[in-house]
């Protein structure tokens, strides 16, 4: 099982000899689904990521889920695996160092998953890379540059361009949660300062609201607890929302400029707040924004939701497969 270049894009079902598995692993959750040729998602499943576990507990966790969906069928059946995977990582080497996952440093991910699926090809890119692929493939955002964004527990992003992902050198291009956007901002997971990320993640909101006074109560201190009360009116926690916002809006802001982007399409757990967050991102880039070509970019619900990542990774097995 070897890595597969990254920017591989989806194929004609016609093109593809079977199904294929798909992962996607994440800070809160590791996922795993078998993908037809088509997008028809046979079985999936998610296990949350063990919180403070050492790289074998995190590892027994990620074959677990995979054992689950495929459960009694033949591993033979499956053409090929497709990674998609919180960075940074490497691609060609197929490691994964996820800034959320401490447990995996230059984790052999591909390696680690040879004696589940043996003998078939494999590639792994950024979950933000295949969240965007899976949005583009099947999600109705065919346009020519997309920017596909993942707001969890981090902040992943993914570019593609002319129906491809766009990788970079180091299959690390459109990492979007480490621009920096307020340069005596706080400090990043990534050892970065001011970072989307430490700004607008769930957990960043939280501190941030926390710090300013904001308290759950008796309910979990988390981003789901904060945008209740947000929508019930509670003044600090709409007002971590909109900072939250404020932030993804310059760092889309800056990147269309940088790419003339089409599309932003944003995904991930505080996504699913809806207009507590989207409302104020859209008027902070409508702010932000001077230019022509900047103010025209379209900002997007994820349509496809949690399977995104999942159906951008399987796209990419499924060229691999189509290759072999």
């Amino acid at each position: 099982m070897t890595a597969g270049p990254a920017s591989a894009g989806p194929v004609a079902a016609d093109r593809a000899p079977g199904p294929v598995l798909a992962i996607d692993v994440g800070g809160t959750k590791l996922a795993a689904a078998v993908v037809e040729p088509d997008g028809t998602i046979a079985v999936q499943g998610a296990v949350p990521t063990p919180a403070g576990g050492d790289t074998a507990t995190v590892t027994a966790a990620l074959h677990r889920v995979v054992r689950q969906v495929v459960g009694d069928r033949d591993p033979a059946t499956l053409t090929a695996l497709g990674v998609g995977s919180a960075g940074p990582l490497d691609p060609a080497a197929g490691t994964v160092s996820p800034i959320n996952i401490h447990a995996w440093r230059d984790f052999g991910i591909l390696d680690s998953l040879r004696p589940l699926l043996p003998g078939r090809p494999a590639v792994l890119a950024g979950d933000g890379h295949c969240m965007a692929l899976g949005e583009h493939w099947l999600g109705g955002y065919p346009g020519r540059a997309l920017l596909g964004m993942v707001v969890s527990t981090g902040v992943g992003g993914g570019l593609v361009i002319d129906g491809r992902v766009h990788p970079g050198g180091s299959g690390n291009a459109g990492h979007i949660g480490h621009i920096v956007v307020d340069m005596t901002g706080p400090p990043c997971p990534c050892g970065g300062r001011g970072c989307v990320e430490a700004i607008a993640s769930g957990p960043a909101m939280v501190r941030w609201a926390v710090d300013q006074g904001w308290t759950p109560g008796d309910r979990p201190g988390d981003a789901r607890t904060l945008a209740e009360d947000a929508r019930a009116g509670v003044p600090l926690a709409v007002a971590a929302f909109r900072r939250g916002a404020t932030a993804l809006a310059a760092a889309v802001v800056s990147a269309t400029a940088l790419i003339d982007l089409d599309d932003v399409v944003i995904g991930g757990g505080v996504a699913a707040a809806g207009d507590l967050l989207f409302a104020p991102l859209r008027a902070a880039v409508a702010e932000l924004a001077g230019l022509d070509f900047v103010r025209r970019v379209r900002i997007h619900t994820s349509s496809l939701g949690n399977d995104a990542g999942l159906l951008g990774a399987a796209a990419l097995a499924l060229e691999a497969a189509a290759r072999q």
